[in-house]
């Protein structure tokens, strides 16, 4: 390696990624729990000699990744029973590529969605129906519906009986799976995603390939509207 070669960029750390560090580990000593309260950002800047500012985007990252809840005019509670957040990185990286990847999501799946509807079978619509269930379950149980929405797409990819559409699929199976979990993260969405998955699904069932098609793309707007994309990982002070 030459000496020109081991010179590389100096990265700075934003003020508002050591002001979450210091919330882990204070949530952690002082051990807080799912429902507990955060100190006011008032205090906390006091305490930890940063500007509000800069609490109030560690606080954005922290919701951005569901591990609390903002309540206005009440404060920050915890939604887990730890602060285990995603090196901003990370955070950062899944920020910049999730926009492509919901755009390659609606010009697949709406059409897959309009062919399922004019090709599916009863052995699809069998299996379609059964994804639905199995997300019904999940949401009923508590849990995101993850394995549900999956089965769901699946089985409308299928339904298609478009070879090349569904390899175009598997090829970004990945990032679908993370703007799936990305999606179902935000509050009350499993139920509502639950909702417009059987839209879809009756729009099939009926043959109607404008409709489905209206359905799918109504569905994949509500699936942009999350959290991570309006954050603006840039704004420190």
């Amino acid at each position: 390696m030459s000496t020109s070669d081991s010179l590389r960029p100096v990265t700075r750390s934003r003020l508002y990624e050591q002001v979450v560090a210091q919330l882990r580990e204070y949530a952690e000593a002082a051990g807080l729990k799912r429902g507990d309260r955060l100190p006011s950002e008032r205090d906390l800047a006091e305490r930890l000699g940063v500007s509000r500012a800069s609490i109030k985007q560690a606080i954005v990252v922290l919701e951005v990744q569901q591990l609390v809840e903002i309540r206005h005019g009440g404060g920050t509670f915890l939604r887990q029973d730890r602060l285990s957040a995603e090196p901003v990185a990370v955070l950062v990286e899944r920020r910049r590529r999730l926009p492509d990847v919901l755009d390659a999501r609606e010009a697949l799946e709406t059409k897959l969605a309009e062919l399922a509807a004019r090709r599916r079978t009863e052995d699809d619509l069998a299996a379609i129906d059964a994804a639905l269930e199995t997300m019904r379950a999940e949401v009923e149980g508590g849990s995101l519906g993850e394995e549900g929405d999956r089965l769901f797409h699946a089985a409308v990819t299928a339904a298609a009986h478009s070879e090349l559409l569904a390899e175009f699929m598997r090829e970004i199976a990945e990032q679908i799976a993370e703007s799936r979990h990305e999606s179902l993260q935000q509050p009350d969405r499993p139920a509502q995603s639950l909702a417009q998955h059987t839209r879809i699904a009756e729009s099939i069932h009926a043959q109607d390939p404008e409709a489905a098609v209206a359905a799918m793309r109504d569905h994949l707007e509500m699936v942009r509207r999350v959290r991570l994309l309006n954050w603006k990982p840039d704004a420190d002070s």
